[in-house]
């Protein structure tokens, strides 16, 4: 993990620091107190959680070990928030999260606002944070876990009112609904050769991201943009979700087992679908990408277009040749619509932004991956193992977190974050 170029100066990290963990608050703003509990299956944590899990980051792996004379604000809270550290003691278990009536709403943020307190006082007061990376990309991590947990907060209040039969609005549409209209796809040609895979940046990366190494590509090419509702609905109307042909074994077994053969979040009324978003319940929109699709689901789409997944290595080349850098103006966070835009520029590839994009290829470390020692180890490195890498972050990501490089992983039948297709050949 390297440092961020423009996050050299106290100041700069200060700023930072204020505006990212403001975020985590502006996030759930909207919500009731009741909403902040809630944990209605084990992939979706309270918000109430991820508000103490972020703020127990930084007292934990900053405040305690470096700050002489530092008094944590309750050591309890250590149980309650502590995700999956093994070395950082015993935890509440993840699916009893939910259950976590106390510490109240208000003591978490009286436990935010002395952490920050503290942090922010050490920020200003102690000259060796100038002279030391290491301590800086330790606090700069802890900046870019609380955005790894604001995506995560967005699609955990999505699946948390989105599966109340009341079907409640996050947020009022702020626009009059426009009809949108997408351009056709296209597909992109990329040359066989030998790539350079892996962040090779001067700012901050992930572990995963390191260990840059050659692979060789075949000619590929890859589809302009993702794949959209109404071409989805064609695989659903022409019996995808019936036929045994287009799954993986696995697959088959999990779809048999839908109460409703669609993505999530789509609900049949009379012959029309209807899919929530956080701005309520509407009508399905043919021209936006399909969202909340799991690997079964995109592996099974691609096989029924007698087409294939990218892997991430075709993925990362294309997406290294086509943005010079990460769009200013895109769909992410930032642009507080929280749910995937159509196309209509053949420029607007869709890559970064709008949905975490499915790959072909299994979560592994990279060639030489330096795995962290210590508390830090754990991040990224044990996960390795049954999981299928995403790339190009989605409309719930913060813009300033996702590069090319970035590599997400979940399981084969997730589907709460917002993942979708795009084909390749």
């Amino acid at each position: 993990m390297t440092l961020i170029p423009n996050l050299k100066t106290i100041s700069s990290l200060l700023m930072e620091y204020q505006k990212i963990r403001q975020q985590s608050l502006d996030i759930c703003a909207p919500l009731s107190l009741e909403d902040y509990v809630v944990q209605p299956i084990i992939d979706v944590s309270p918000p109430k959680w991820h508000l103490g899990h972020t703020t127990w980051f930084f007292e934990n792996f900053i405040l305690v070990p470096r700050v002489k004379g530092y008094q944590a604000f309750d050591e309890r809270l250590n149980y309650f928030f502590n995700s999956y550290y093994e070395s950082q003691g015993p935890r509440i278990l993840r699916s009893m999260r939910g259950n976590m009536t106390r510490p109240s709403l208000e003591k978490i943020v009286e436990y935010r606002h002395y952490v920050d307190q503290h942090l922010e006082n050490w920020l200003r007061g102690d000259v060796r944070l100038v002279e030391d990376d290491k301590l800086r990309d330790l606090l700069i991590l802890g900046l870019q876990h609380e955005q790894q947990h604001q995506e995560l907060l967005v699609t955990d209040i999505k699946y948390i009112l989105g599966n109340n039969p009341l079907f409640p609005a996050y947020q009022e549409a702020t626009e009059t609904p426009v009809k949108n209209q997408v351009r056709p796809a296209n597909f992109l040609s990329f040359s066989e050769g030998i790539y350079e895979i892996g962040y090779q940046g001067n700012g901050f990366c992930f572990d995963n991201e390191l260990g840059v190494h050659k692979v060789f590509l075949h000619d590929f090419q890859l589809q302009d943009r993702v794949v959209t509702n109404g071409e989805y609905l064609e695989f659903m109307q022409a019996g995808g979700y019936e036929q045994f042909e287009h799954w993986l074994s696995e697959g088959w077994e999990w779809v048999k087992q839908l109460e409703t053969k669609a993505p999530l979040y789509w609900y049949k009324r009379g012959d029309e679908w209807w899919q929530y978003s956080l701005n309520g319940l509407a009508k399905v929109d043919p021209n936006l990408p399909v969202t909340h699709i799991s690997y079964y689901e995109a592996d099974a789409f691609a096989q029924w277009s007698e087409m294939r997944l990218p892997t991430e290595f075709e993925w990362e080349v294309a997406c290294n040749q086509l943005y010079d850098a990460v769009p200013e103006v895109g769909n992410f966070l930032d642009s507080g619509q929280f749910h995937p835009t159509a196309t209509t520029s053949g420029q607007d590839y869709q890559m970064l932004g709008q949905v975490w994009e499915w790959t072909a290829s299994a979560y592994l470390p990279y060639p030489n991956y330096p795995r962290l020692k210590g508390a830090l180890g754990e991040y990224n490195g044990k996960f390795m193992v049954n999981q299928m890498v995403l790339r190009g972050g989605s409309c719930a990501t913060p813009a300033s977190h996702i590069r090319p490089s970035y590599r997400n992983f979940f399981q084969t039948d997730k589907r709460w974050q917002f993942t979708g297709i795009r084909l390749a050949k």
